[in-house]
């Protein structure tokens, strides 16, 4: 994934921070507890394809919001 693009990425939702999961493959809204996938490197920002976190998943998320984890 490209840094720069991590850097202008936001939630097209409520325009928060997103967190890069790279074994997963997926940006994460921390705010609306959303996982945005990425298909073949390319950010897929359709909410109709995300999936929700489930409870275990967002308390594991760093308390901090940092750009790549």
């Amino acid at each position: 994934m490209d840094k720069k693009l991590l850097e202008i990425l936001v939630c097209p939702l409520c325009k928060g921070d997103l967190i890069y999961k790279k074994d997963e493959q997926e940006l994460i809204c921390k705010a609306d507890r959303l996982a945005y996938p990425i298909r073949d490197g390319i950010p897929v920002m359709l909410e109709g394809e995300t999936r929700r976190l489930s409870l275990e998943e967002y308390d594991a998320l760093p308390k901090k919001t940092p750009l790549v984890e």
